[in-house]
């Protein structure tokens, strides 16, 4: 990869995050690592030999303030990692309004203020690089996580939307769709029900690959792993009306259980 050799992540104090920091730093990347954690991300960055800022994403102000202090120490950005997330379980009905907000403050519109943020650095540092870390959950709706699907449908649009906004700028948006990933804040395999599934949860060093793996080779969108994930979201997109049957009935079950 050519360019500026600095990245920033986000969400980087665990999970997928961390993951993509060790990554990176293995192949020689400076890593700016930011989260809300501070007593997470210094030893990581010092370990890493990169540096942080603690930043709540959701926070439009804080996303500005900590990028201009990132943008003062390196002005050409090659990487931009939009990977920090929060869980949304629970209906539309069922979940409270303050969380529904914040859900889609953090996976939606964090990714919004951080791409505008470090816009300029990613100029300077072209050709550069933005992985927005979205889900299957983005090209399949599943009702007892609506509001998590939702605001990662939301995500997918906005990293779809930018490829196209920025295609011929030297600045490549590449969007990732795990499927279920074993992470602290995402313990799937103690929530799923299912045993074929439990078969396919990933690890966060799975997913960190194939951030790496899109960039360096242009690849603009992943879903990982293909099966059974890419199925799914070929047959929601094709035959609407059974799918959201047989989702329906999954999300009745879900509620009897």
């Amino acid at each position: 990869m050519a360019g500026a050799r600095v990245c920033v992540i986000t969400g980087a104090s665990s999970g997928i995050g961390e993951a993509t920091a060790r990554e990176l730093a293995s192949r020689g990347w400076t890593c700016v690592l930011l989260a809300r954690r501070a007593d997470r991300l210094e030893p990581l960055a010092k370990e890493l030999g990169g540096e942080w800022e603690t930043c709540d994403v959701g926070d439009r102000a804080k996303v500005d303030e900590v990028a201009a202090r990132v943008l003062e120490r390196h002005p050409a950005i090659g990487l931009l990692v939009n990977n920090a997330g929060i869980p949304g379980r629970g209906s539309f009905l069922e979940i409270e309004p303050e969380r529904l907000e914040l859900v889609t403050a953090v996976n939606y519109l964090g990714g919004v203020w951080c791409l505008r943020a470090f816009e300029p650095g990613l100029r300077v540092g072209v050709p550069s690089h933005v992985v927005n870390v979205a889900s299957v959950a983005a090209t399949v709706a599943f009702a007892p996580a609506g509001p998590y699907s939702a605001s990662k449908h939301a995500q997918l649009a906005f990293s779809r939307s930018t490829a196209a906004l920025l295609r011929g700028s030297g600045i490549h948006v590449h969007t990732v769709l795990p499927g279920f990933v074993e992470t602290e804040g995402f313990p799937q395999r103690t929530k799923l029900r299912s045993p074929f599934l439990r078969r396919f949860v990933l690890e966060p060093e799975d997913v960190a690959r194939a951030i790496v793996d899109a960039v360096e080779k242009n690849r603009l969108e992943r879903t990982i792993p293909w099966f059974p994930y890419r199925l799914a979201t070929i047959g929601q997109a094709l035959f609407p009306r059974l799918f959201s049957s047989l989702v329906a009935s999954k999300a009745g079950r879900h509620r009897d259980e």
